[in-house]
């Protein structure tokens, strides 16, 4: 069994909800970020994401944005994310670790190279963002049959007829995107997220998590009360990209995962 779907099962068993936590490899610098993601499990981190440094990051707002050049600045490399996941996984072998980024850089590494290399790295899956299911045939098939689960993402776009396609091939858990538009801005509402939820859960029996727009312990509540999960991003980022240490980084994961695991 994957650490994904185990980690989905042990929360279901306890009557808890996924708390998601996303930072971005190598920001503001290596020795920071390893300090935060190894951090991040006893902050009550369920699963991390891990973000990829892109030069062209198309679905992300101006935190991430700013966090992927800083790691870029820094040195950051998809090599280097590696062995930050590497090292994470010397301390800590159950936890769930997913990247999510951009396929430029991974086509750049080789497809068939960055699933090995993730693989040893510890990773257990990926989300994709510009790589749509007409298109992934390089990378989807070829990384599920490695065991690295394929994520995608679902939006207040994604219709009736265009959701089958979405979970073709969909493992996990699914990413469903509260607001339309980029990453750290607006707010989801609960209402809303809670419909569209419930009508994905009908194509598919995949937990599904919510993301996009969740800033507060009381918005990660309020998102995990109609999900399987919240996912909490530009909020965490922020902290990081203001300056604040490891430590208190790592105080405000903690508050969002309590409101998180709170219902």
């Amino acid at each position: 069994m994957s650490r994904i779907t185990a980690k989905f099962d042990a929360l279901k068993a306890g009557g808890r909800k996924a708390f998601v936590s996303y930072i971005m490899a190598g920001d503001p610098d290596t020795e920071t970020s390893q300090a935060v993601l190894n951090g991040l499990p006893e902050a009550g981190a369920d699963i991390i994401e891990i973000g990829l440094p892109f030069t062209d990051p198309m679905a992300d707002g101006p935190t991430i944005q700013r966090a992927g050049q800083r790691a870029l600045d820094a040195g950051m490399t998809l090599k280097r994310t590696f062995a930050m996941a590497a090292g994470f996984r010397r301390q800590d072998d159950i936890t769930p670790i997913v990247l999510m980024g951009y396929y430029n850089p991974i086509h750049n590494h080789g497809a068939d190279a960055f699933i090995s290399d993730a693989k040893a790295a510890g990773i257990d899956g990926m989300i994709i963002v510009d790589l749509p299911p007409e298109e992934d045939e390089e990378l989807c098939a070829e990384a599920s049959a490695a065991g690295l689960h394929f994520i995608r993402l679902a939006t207040p776009t994604t219709d009736d007829r265009r959701l089958p396609k979405v979970l073709h091939n969909t493992s996990g858990f699914i990413y469903y995107v509260a607001i339309t538009g980029i990453t750290g801005t607006g707010s989801a509402s609960s209402g809303t997220v809670g419909a569209e939820v419930a009508r994905i859960k009908g194509h598919t029996d995949l937990p599904v998590c919510v993301g996009f727009g969740i800033k507060t312990p009381e918005d990660a509540r309020a998102m995990a009360a109609v999900a399987d999960g919240a996912v909490v991003g530009s909020a965490i980022v922020s902290k990081i990209g203001s300056g604040e240490t490891p430590e208190n980084v790592l105080a405000f994961v903690r508050q969002l995962a309590d409101g998180t695991h709170s219902v």
